[in-house]
C-alpha cells in the first residue's frame, strides 16, 4: 500500500533555531501513525513544519506522491490535509454548529455540506446534543471532540493531531480514541503527536520516537510498547 503522507528528512525550527533532525514518516490510507517522545523532543515542531507553522529548513512532503513542499497551510485543508492543534482549536464565540460549518468553508455544495455535517454528527452525539452550545462553555474533552470534528467536516484524506489527549481525564481520552478508531475505519490516514505513549501507540499500527529532535526508533506500535528498554531510554513511561 502506498504512503497517503509523507515527510522526508526534515529539518525544522523557528527563526534560525534547528529543532528537528533529519526526521522522516510515513502514513498510508486508513492507518493510525504515533510521534512520540519525552516532552521538548520535537513533535509539534516535526507535524507544525508540513503546514508552514514551523519553519521547514530543509526536506520534502508529500500527499498522494505530490510533492507540496512550503505548500500554504489553507491550500492544504484544500487538497484534504486536516490539522488539529492542541490548543484554541475551536472558535470560543461560536455555537457547536457554527463551528463545524467553519470547518466546510472551503467546499462547494450546500446539500454535500449538510449531509457531511449530518454524518460527523452522528459520529460525535455528544455534539449533537450540544449543537447550540457555545464553543467557550464546552468541556476540554468537547472542546477536542468538537476540533476533530470540524476538521473531519473538511473530508480529509490525512488527519494531523497535535496532543488530542493533553491534559484529558481518561474517560474523554478513551472517548477521543474511539472516534480515531471510526475515522480510520473509514480510509482517513491519521498522524497523532501524542504524550501519552501507552493510549497512542495502542491505537496505532506504527510508531516513530522523537528524542532531541532525531528519530530515535521506529516500528510496529506493539513492538516499541514490548520494549522495556526503549521506555526506559526514549519514552519516558513512568515506571521505568
Amino acid at each position: 500500500m502506498g504512503s497517503t503522507f509523507e515527510a522526508k528528512n526534515i529539518y525544522a525550527g523557528y527563526g534560525d533555531v534547528t529543532i528537528v533532525y533529519d526526521v522522516s514518516i510515513e502514513v498510508a490510507e486508513g492507518e493510525i501513525v504515533a510521534i512520540v517522545g519525552p516532552n521538548g523532543s520535537g513533535k509539534s515542531t516535526l507535524v507544525k513544519s508540513f503546514l508552514g507553522f514551523a519553519k521547514l529548513f530543509q526536506g520534502n512532503v508529500f500527499y498522494q506522491g505530490k510533492d507540496i513542499t512550503g505548500l500554504a497551510p489553507h491550500e492544504a485543508v484544500s487538497l484534504g490535509i486536516g490539522y488539529v492543534p492542541q490548543i484554541n482549536n475551536v472558535f470560543p464565540n461560536l455555537t457547536i454548529s457554527e463551528n463545524l460549518e467553519m470547518g466546510a468553508y472551503h467546499r462547494k455544495g450546500k446539500d454535500a455540506i449538510k449531509v457531511s455535517r449530518r454524518e460527523i454528527l452522528t459520529m460525535f452525539p455528544e455534539l449533537e446534543e450540544r449543537k447550540n452550545a457555545l464553543g467557550e462553555n464546552l468541556s476540554g474533552g468537547e472542546k477536542q471532540m468538537l476540533a476533530i470534528a470540524r476538521a473531519m467536516v473538511a473530508q480529509p484524506k490525512v488527519l494531523l493531531l497535535d496532543e488530542p489527549l493533553a491534559s484529558l481525564s481518561p474517560k474523554p481520552a478513551n472517548a477521543i480514541m474511539s472516534k480515531l478508531g471510526k475515522i480510520k475505519e473509514g480510509g482517513t490516514a491519521i498522524v497523532i503527536v501524542e504524550q501519552n505513549v501507552d493510549k497512542a501507540l495502542s491505537i496505532s499500527s506504527r510508531g516513530y520516537v522523537l528524542v532531541n529532535g532525531a528519530c530515535a526508533m521506529e516500528g510496529d506500535a506493539s513492538s516499541l510498547l514490548a520494549e522495556d528498554s526503549s521506555k526506559k531510554r526514549f519514552l519516558g513511561l513512568k515506571g521505568y
